[in-house]
Parts: C-alpha cells; sequence; structure tokens
C-alpha cells in the first residue's frame, strides 16, 4: 500500500519524539529542523536547557510544513545595450517630468454668496479675470495676435452708411443683426452692401437703396435674391419684411428704442437687442453675448452656462458695467483670429503662454513658447542691442529646397 509523503513525514516526526536515539535522514533533518522546540526563558533571565524533560510536542498541523518554492534562477547580467537603452530612458523620463516653465495658477471661477441673516446675493467674480481681460485686449490692439478681425471692420455696427440720415442709419444697424446671425461678417458685409445699393426704389424718383420704405414695397422674391447669400436667408427674408410692417404701424418708422420692443420683432432676440440698443441708440443696459462670448467664456471658466442668455445673466451679475459694451468686440474678434472654433490657435494666444487659459492644448502651448524663445535674440553689436527674428523650422526648410533645387 503506497503512503503519501505528508503521512511519511508524520510518521517520522512521532518516531523522533518517541525514540530520541532514532536515526533520521539527513535530508529529513533538513527539512525539519525548523521545528525543532526552544523553551522559553525562565523567569529569572536564566537561559532553561533544550534537553528538559519540560518540552511540549507540536501540534501535527504545525509540524507539517508546506510545499517547497521553486528555486528562482538567477538572472544574467543585463548586456550593455539594454542598459544603455535604461540609461537613455531615464533621462528622457527626467526631461518629461521636469518642473513646467510657470506654475499652474489657483484659478477660483465667479461664485454666488448668500447672506444668511439679510438674504442679500453678491456674485464675487473669477480671480483672474481683469489680468485675462487685459491681456485680451492687448492681444486685441494694433500688432497684436488678434489685431485686425472681421468684426474691426465688417461688423454690424460699422455697415451702416454715414451719409444716410440717423433714422435710415438706425435701420441700417438693424438689418445687419438681423442679418448676422448664423453668418460670417464678411458675407453679411456683401449681403448689406447689395441692399444699400440695388435695393430699388419704392416710387418712381425716390432713392434706391436700404430704407424701410423700399423694404415695405419691395418684393420678397426681389429681397431673398440680394440676401441668399447669408444663413437662413428665407427665413431673414420673412422676418425683415413683418418686422418693417411693425416698424411702420407702431413705432412711427423708426427702431424701438428699448429692449422689450427690439425683442418684439421677429427674429430679434436679447443679443442683436443688446448690441443694437448700443450701436444705434449709444445705450448700453446689456451685454450682447453671440456664440464667441459664450463659447470662451466658458472656455475660460468664467462661468458654466447652456446658453447664451444664461452667460449674458452670468457675465453682468458680477463684470463692471463700463465693460459691457466692450466685451463683445474684443471676444468676438479673438475668436475670430486666435480662439477659433476649430483649430484654436494656443501656440499665439498669450494667455496660453502665461498659463491664464484652462483650456489650452498643452502641446500648442509648448510650441508657441519655444517660437517665442526663438523670435527675439538679442544679440549687442558696439553697444546696439539688435532683435533677430528666427524663422520656423518649415519655412527655412522651404528656402534651403528651394536655393538648392536645379534651376
Amino acid at each position: 500500500m503506497r503512503s503519501s509523503r505528508i503521512s511519511k513525514d508524520t510518521a517520522k516526526i512521532f518516531d523522533q519524539h518517541t525514540n530520541p536515539t532514532a536515526i533520521i535522514p539527513r535530508r529529513i533533518t533538513r527539512s525539519l529542523s525548523r521545528f525543532a522546540y526552544a523553551a522559553p526563558p525562565a523567569s529569572n533571565g536564566t537561559t532553561t536547557s533544550t534537553t528538559s524533560t519540560t518540552t511540549t510536542t507540536p501540534d501535527i498541523e504545525d509540524s507539517i510544513s508546506p510545499p517547497a518554492k521553486k528555486r528562482r534562477r538567477t538572472s544574467h547580467p543585463a548586456s550593455p545595450l539594454k542598459s544603455i537603452k535604461a540609461e537613455r530612458t531615464e533621462e528622457s523620463i527626467c526631461s518629461i517630468s521636469s518642473p513646467p516653465a510657470k506654475p499652474p495658477r489657483a484659478r477660483k471661477p465667479a461664485t454666488k454668496k448668500t447672506d444668511g441673516t439679510t438674504g442679500e446675493t453678491t456674485i464675487s467674480p473669477p480671480s483672474d479675470w481683469e489680468e485675462v481681460y487685459n491681456a485680451v485686449k492687448k492681444m486685441r490692439s494694433s500688432g497684436g495676435a488678434a489685431h485686425n478681425a472681421a468684426v474691426d471692420t465688417m461688423g454690424c455696427e460699422r455697415l451702416a452708411d454715414r451719409t444716410a440720415s440717423p433714422k435710415d442709419q438706425r435701420f441700417h444697424t438693424l438689418i445687419s443683426l438681423m442679418l448676422s446671425s448664423q453668418t460670417k461678417d464678411t458675407v453679411n458685409a456683401v449681403a448689406m452692401h447689395r441692399l444699400k445699393t440695388e435695393l430699388p426704389a419704392h416710387k418712381p424718383g425716390a432713392p434706391a437703396g436700404l430704407n424701410l420704405n423700399n423694404v415695405l414695397a419691395v418684393d420678397p422674391k426681389v429681397l431673398n435674391e440680394l440676401i441668399w447669400a447669408v444663413g437662413f436667408h428665407n427665413n431673414k427674408t420673412k422676418y425683415i419684411k413683418q418686422a418693417a410692417i411693425i416698424l411702420r404701424d407702431q413705432f412711427n418708422d423708426d427702431i424701438p428704442d428699448t429692449i422689450s420692443g427690439l425683442t418684439s420683432l421677429p427674429g430679434v432676440g436679447p443679443k442683436m437687442a443688446y448690441l443694437c440698443l448700443s450701436a444705434a441708440w449709444d445705450r448700453t443696459e446689456g451685454i450682447g453675448v453671440d456664440v464667441h462670448v459664450h463659447r470662451i467664456t466658458n472656455l475660460w471658466g468664467w462661468n458654466k452656462t447652456k446658453t447664451p442668455e444664461e452667460t449674458r445673466l452670468a457675465l453682468q451679475s458680477w463684470l463692471p458695467r463700463d465693460k459691457w459694451r466692450e466685451i463683445n468686440w474684443l471676444l468676438v474678434g479673438f475668436g475670430q483670429t486666435v480662439c477659433l472654433p476649430v483649430g484654436r490657435r494656443c501656440g499665439d494666444c498669450d494667455l496660453g503662454l502665461q498659463g491664464l487659459c484652462k483650456a489650452a492644448e498643452r502641446k500648442k502651448v509648448l510650441e508657441g513658447r519655444k517660437v517665442k524663445e526663438q523670435e527675439e535674440i538679442k544679440l549687442e553689436n558696439n553697444g546696439v542691442v539688435k532683435t533677430e527674428v528666427v524663422v520656423e523650422e518649415a519655412v527655412v526648410m522651404d528656402e534651403l529646397a528651394h536655393e538648392t533645387s536645379p534651376k
């Protein structure tokens, strides 16, 4: 009858304790030597002999050792090639994990606080809003990265004919705003030019061009053909015709001078109303928030809103009133040139380079910082400091390829 290894080991342990003179093979002694009993030290500090008769037999479960683990193979020494690769990897990791050029800024969004006793609500502006605002204003100034945007020359407030009467100029501003929805400023400017030059006169001898009487008399098909390039031109044709009738019947052939009156016109929302009141009547009662203002302020973390109207209310709760008229022009031009809806130029943006924009794309910012450092290399020549403009690598390669190409 075959016996298991555990049963054999158990039998040998019993033999050892019952017959001290039993000879135990060397292999078994080595594997069971750790179960030798060591008497606890005496209370008086003396050592007790291991041959004392007071020794107790260990429990069987404690005596049985688990199977021996397999011995690990000795690893071979790393090859020189692998060690070199490891050193390079450590160097690359160190270079990647190096601290950024500028530490991240602590930024707090606009917060609302309510007094428990009075119930008065106060809004604290974002912590760095003035620094962000001034940086954008600098970029929008002459020579900045966001200078010379389409809104600077073809914005709705600039499309009125300055040679026309004040009433007609106000009407031009309203029409340009109604056409601007879902339309680029360049396209809107072309449509407005056609209306000012090609809209037929309402009667013989009357001046042609854009005015209320000519819009009332023009056939809708002709009007639609003149503005066909703008977005949703079919709907805008209906809105313009309907608004012209309301202006004639309710507002004495002029545009309203109140927000409620402007928003009562078909196709005119709060954004158009506040911009129109500011540009046509020189009265700023709110912020005109379009898609650029709504998108950019949410990117900055100034507010967390879902609609332009929510953004308007959020901004008006803390932004100083003297900035209400200017902010639309600033952010629209900034969104047209630098902070584009698709393909943002974070490497050219001072906000990204200075760590002011939490939504800036890090890769573009790092590339922009390298280019910025190489743009101005100051060289001293006889006490005169000169600025050397370093062209980007791609441009240099193109020039070299052109010079070396066979003629």
